[in-house]
């Protein structure tokens, strides 16, 4: 089966056939990336990058920004990821790794992924990877959190909307020691923060209805581990009371 029929036999499409590296069906509203090989750890792949927004020859690539309108659609419209394994070849590359990725092969076979952004790249991740913590909110789009999803272990279904809400009333500066990423690393910071679940999703069996005004604030990644350094957790006013008495 080529990778065309495979992605149209999941009703999904796209705009060029040739050069995409993302697909969308909007009836059963979720998308598709191919998990190239070279790029995925463990349970985790990168599936877009800024740095791909233009080629070794300093053209813009078409798949580049229709790659970034499905990003959007998972983040802003509650949209699913997917994603299936390709093997990359480098038979289309020249003696100084110019030319464009080939596919080597590639198993016909969906798998639910969550999106976490990191930087200026986006991953597919079975769960949380690396900066953030269990409790930090980075997925998908219900305000009903706490549904148990068995992957190597449990983890939780996240509220991206929620998340938004959240930031949108308090804003990126860390609840505990005011930190502003953006104050003091400019663009570069803009929009970073953790989001703590104030009663961690670990602690909630079975599903609740989250309010992101109440139930969760912004946190710097330094706070956020401090605060999950103890069993109960700490909560935000303690922890601010220990940095007052140190």
């Amino acid at each position: 089966m080529s990778r065309k029929k495979f992605i149209e036999s999941q009703g999904a499409s796209c705009k060029n056939w040739y050069w995409s590296w993302s697909f969308v069906n909007h009836d059963a509203k979720f998308v598709i990336f191919g998990a190239w090989n070279v790029n995925t750890t463990g349970n985790s792949s990168l599936i877009l990058s800024e740095s791909w927004k233009f080629n070794s020859e300093g053209k813009k690539q078409a798949a580049y920004d229709q790659s970034l309108e499905h990003i959007k659609l998972i983040e802003d419209k509650g949209y699913a990821l997917k994603t299936f394994p390709m093997k990359f070849s480098s038979a289309n590359k020249d003696k100084n790794n110019n030319g464009p990725a080939k596919i080597d092969g590639f198993t016909p076979k969906l798998t639910d992924k969550l999106l976490k952004r990191v930087g200026e790249k986006w991953y597919a991740s079975d769960g949380v990877i690396g900066d953030a913590l269990p409790e930090e909110v980075v997925d998908p789009d219900l305000y009903s959190e706490g549904a148990t999803k068995t992957i190597a272990v449990n983890t939780y279904e996240r509220s991206t909307d929620a998340r938004n809400k959240c930031l949108e009333h308090y804003g990126y500066k860390c609840a505990v020691c005011e930190f502003d990423f953006e104050a003091m690393y400019g663009s570069l910071g803009r929009e970073y923060i953790h989001v703590h679940h104030i009663v961690p999703i670990s602690e909630i069996r079975a599903e609740y209805k989250l309010n992101p005004i109440n139930d969760l604030v912004p946190v710097c990644p330094n706070c956020h581990a401090m605060i999950h350094r103890t069993t109960p957790v700490l909560t935000i006013e303690e922890l601010k009371t220990h940095m007052c008495n140190t």
